[in-house]
């Protein structure tokens, strides 16, 4: 936002430029639910196995992914989430007005690049259990090697990119619904499969305490060896994935976005719903079951796929799981791609920038590498856009303590921030340079880069007017921001009053979805506890795969149907 665009109508100024309302807050089970649907996906699948394909011992697993996670929520508490609500705006907007037009074209095409990437492999992802339901050969190499997997990957990935371009707002709604579902899954899985790891490694299906889960865990899943036979990664490695893999959301600021509508800055804390509840629990069960698998298929951890994964452990169900998981994830970031793209050609619809980078990304999804390669992938996306997170975090918490201005690209009219460009550069360069020298572990790369970078741009900053003072233009744009104020209090005085809907029979919807949920989890239980001997777990993993998949369609249906029941009611409010 520009001085001489202070006196615009606000009626004329588009809504994400502005402040997010006080009226528009949301409370804390919001971010709950949020990130616990966000962050348990089908990436998990992936990254569970890894961390077993890649040597891991069972300590440095329970330690370091908690440590690193918690690290992570850490990040989003005192970086992103203070932000967030100082500014209510997006990392868009604000980069917007502290680096101008050309920092922000650079910025989008990025994202282009990193969200589309990330929906190829989430498309390769749910290819996967296609893949097994038409027993087409596990695709293992970096490229594809049989037709029909690429037939499956075009088809599944035609209608991920139609829906992103069309119905994204019901599939939205729709994973909303997925992550109590997903968690439960998740839970299932491991449940489920120990005892056939127990009877592998203990020569019998009952386990007799946590003595016996550590041996089994130590033997047979993350034993310290990699896939061939030489020692692992360590701690150090194993937090720095953890606390690095969601770099690109929390140090470089993409989740302002989310956060901006958070009432207070300890609601950063409810992103441990996606990492303690969601990576932690979920990526020890994902490796729990892809060595599970790998003992009753007879095949190496790296064998496998999600879809052999999910199938063994939960049946039917698990391959609804890897379709579902992988679909939701790709069709919210290829949104992301799709809306990045076309802030780069605003001449161009969104469906039709959403349409040419989907058809980028079903491509790539052909080349089953970008999910054998998920970790690595998300480090680099991650250290790509952490000096720009520096470049934020230096002009709005640094800048107002060193008697610097903040926003004063903005006062001083420019369309582009030669140091907010240079940074940036500076900080890629000497990221990728530490990596190249191999000095640090690539998983702690973005640590030095952040501070570098802050340094830089604060040095350049001071030659380029940041250190000057603005009063003038300042006046303005604080006269402006109060306009703004007023001008959302009257908008909050016209928002429909919000029914919540109580009805008996929304009630008996939402008891039987938990329901369904409760007895999926009582016979995976089952499963664990009362399976002595072979044939009887046999039996009992088997009967829980056939009553789990029926729980699963009951539960997704009358969780939905409870959901449009309540969409419904608001719609007749209004």
């Amino acid at each position: 936002m520009t001085p001489d665009k202070y006196e615009i109508s606000l009626d004329t100024v588009d809504e994400e430029q502005l402040p997010i309302p006080k009226h528009k807050l949301k409370g804390w089970t919001h971010f709950l639910g949020l990130y616990a649907g966000e962050h348990v996906a089908a990436t998990e699948f992936v990254i569970g196995a890894t961390f077993v394909a890649l040597g891991a011992t069972m300590s440095d697993i329970l330690l370091g992914l908690l440590i690193g996670n918690i690290l992570a929520v850490l990040s989003w508490t005192l970086i992103t989430t203070p932000i967030a609500i100082e500014t209510r705006l997006s990392l868009y907007t604000y980069l917007q007005k502290i680096a101008g037009n050309s920092m922000t074209t650079l910025y989008n095409w990025v994202n282009v690049v990193i969200f589309t990437v990330i929906s190829a492999a989430m498309i390769t992802v749910s290819a996967t259990a296609v893949r097994f339901a038409l027993n087409i050969p596990a695709q293992l190499d970096w490229y594809p090697t049989n037709l029909w997997f690429v037939c499956v990957v075009l088809a599944v990935g035609t209608i991920v990119v139609l829906v992103a371009m069309y119905g994204f707002t019901a599939v939205s709604n729709f994973s909303r619904i997925c992550a109590p579902w997903l968690f439960v899954m998740f839970v299932c899985g491991p449940l489920v499969l120990l005892p056939a790891l127990s009877q592998h490694v203990l020569g019998d299906t009952s386990l007799s305490g946590w003595a016996d889960f550590m041996e089994i865990g130590s033997l047979s899943v993350w034993t310290g060896l990699n896939a061939n036979g030489e020692p692992g990664i360590g701690l150090l490695e194993v937090i720095g994935f953890s606390w690095a893999a969601n770099t690109i959301t929390h140090v470089g600021l993409i989740d302002m976005a989310l956060l901006r509508y958070a009432k207070k800055r300890a609601y950063g804390l409810c992103t441990s719903a996606g990492m303690l509840f969601g990576h932690y629990i979920a990526w020890i069960s994902a490796g729990i079951m892809g060595a599970g698998t790998a003992v009753i298929v007879k095949k190496s951890i790296i064998e496998l796929d999600p879809g052999d994964v999910a199938f063994q452990a939960l049946g039917l169900s698990g391959l609804v799981i890897v379709i579902v998981a992988g679909w939701t994830t790709a069709n919210a970031n290829l949104y992301r791609s799709g809306l990045a793209a076309q802030a780069i050609f605003k001449n161009q619809s969104r469906n039709k920038t959403t349409l040419i980078v989907g058809i980028v990304a079903v491509i790539i999804a052909c080349f089953p590498f970008v999910f054998n390669k998920m970790l690595p992938l998300l480090t680099y996306a991650g250290l790509l856009v952490v000096p720009v997170g520096a470049i934020v975090f230096a002009e709005h918490f640094i800048f107002p303590r060193i008697g610097f201005t903040r926003y004063w690209v903005t006062f001083r009219s420019l369309t582009h921030s030669v140091p907010a460009v240079a940074s940036w550069g500076l900080g890629l360069t000497f990221g990728f340079g530490l990596n190249a020298l191999d000095i640090l572990s690539f998983y702690y790369l973005f640590i030095p880069t952040w501070f570098f970078t802050t340094l830089c741009y604060i040095v350049l900053a001071k030659y380029h007017g940041a250190s000057e003072e603005y009063p003038h233009e300042q006046q303005k744009m604080e006269a402006f921001e109060q306009r703004v104020e007023e001008y959302q209090t009257q908008q909050a005085d016209l928002e429909p009053e919000v029914h919540i809907d109580t009805s008996l029979f929304s009630k008996v919807l939402q008891f039987v979805s938990i329901g369904s949920l409760l007895i999926t989890t009582l016979f995976a239980i089952n499963t664990m506890f009362f399976s002595s001997g072979i044939p009887a777990y046999e039996a009992n993993r088997d009967l829980f795969q056939t009553v789990g998949f029926i729980c699963t369609i009951i539960y997704f249906i009358t969780a939905y149907w409870n959901m449009q029941r309540k969409k419904q009611l608001a719609a007749q409010a209004q």
